[in-house]
């Protein structure tokens, strides 16, 4: 499936977007050893102990890019989202920059009543930000494209660590 913005693409893009759209998940070696740490952040968000949270997320993508033999990637967790009329920000990657690690940051709470995010929301948009690096440094594209491949990888990554029925992992958490 093709979003609206492909046809505004030149053809070098269009192709960067077929490639991207034709990988619809990653799969981890071992996505077990990385179930704890997610299961964690349930505990840590509710705790709203932002520290707690952003060691977690770093455990949980030094996981993933350590299985996917990827560069290393930062994790910086901020205190509310920030907003304008276009709506709220809820990750950001920073791809590596002049010898700078690349970097992820992401809010822990919601820019209009500053409530914590929801597990559910707050690890579907550590692993969306983590897809961006992926299309990067695993997958070598020169750009990084939201299609409904990079949609079906983030949700692949989602379901390897948070398995159906998994106790305290509910996808009825949001």
């Amino acid at each position: 499936m093709v979003f609206d913005y492909y046809k505004r693409l030149s053809a070098s893009r269009q192709s960067i977007y077929r490639q991207s759209d034709a990988i619809i998940a990653v799969t981890l070696p071992d996505a077990g050893i990385l179930r704890p740490p997610a299961q964690a952040l349930v505990a840590a968000l509710k705790s709203e102990d932002r520290t707690t949270v952003q060691r977690l997320s770093q455990q949980v993508t030094d996981g993933i890019i350590g299985q996917m033999q990827v560069p290393l990637l930062r994790i910086q967790v901020l205190a509310v989202r920030p907003s304008d009329d276009w709506g709220e920000l809820h990750g950001l990657y920073l791809p590596e920059e002049d010898g700078k690690t690349a970097k992820i940051q992401l809010w822990m709470r919601t820019a209009k009543h500053k409530r914590v995010v929801a597990f559910k929301s707050y690890l579907r948009t550590l692993l969306h930000e983590i897809c961006h690096h992926l299309d990067y440094e695993f997958y070598k594209f020169p750009e990084t494209f939201h299609t409904e491949g990079f949609y079906n990888r983030e949700s692949s990554l989602f379901h390897q660590l948070v398995p159906d029925g998994q106790a305290g992992l509910s996808r009825s958490d949001d």
